[in-house]
């Protein structure tokens, strides 16, 4: 199983954004780290979402739990809907990467939980 924990930063709201995403299980311990341009910090979320994704495809992992603490990313992906329409695009790529996975779980964790993945996304913003 891979855990998969992701969040995003923002400097202002709009402002400076990075995501960041801390992978581990399955022999694979991946972190990463990368500035996304100014955009609002639930854009930001929903792009660590899809991001994260993409990596854990590449491991092809046979289960895959995300732990995110944007309540907006983890409602969304669990209805399989929201409403504002700059996130759909987000929202439908990312899910149909979870769709590839033999079984797919999300869950809300409080802040105090996500700090590796919290750590890279502000370490992100410096680099942009």
């Amino acid at each position: 199983m891979l855990e998969v924990y992701i969040d995003a930063a923002s400097a202002g709201n709009p402002g400076p954004s990075g995501i960041g995403i801390f992978i581990k299980g399955e022999g694979h311990h991946l972190k990463v780290s990368e500035p996304i341009g100014i955009t609002d910090n639930h854009h930001a979320e929903f792009q660590a979402f899809v991001r994260a994704m993409e990596e854990a495809q590449k491991l092809a992992p046979s289960i895959v739990s995300v732990r995110s603490d944007s309540k907006i990313v983890v409602a969304s992906i669990e209805k399989r809907y929201v409403k504002k329409e700059s996130y759909k695009t987000l929202l439908e790529k990312g899910l149909a990467i979870c769709d590839t996975f033999p079984l797919f779980f999300i869950k809300w964790i409080p802040d105090e939980y996500n700090k590796a993945a919290d750590a890279l996304a502000r370490e992100a913003i410096h680099k942009n």
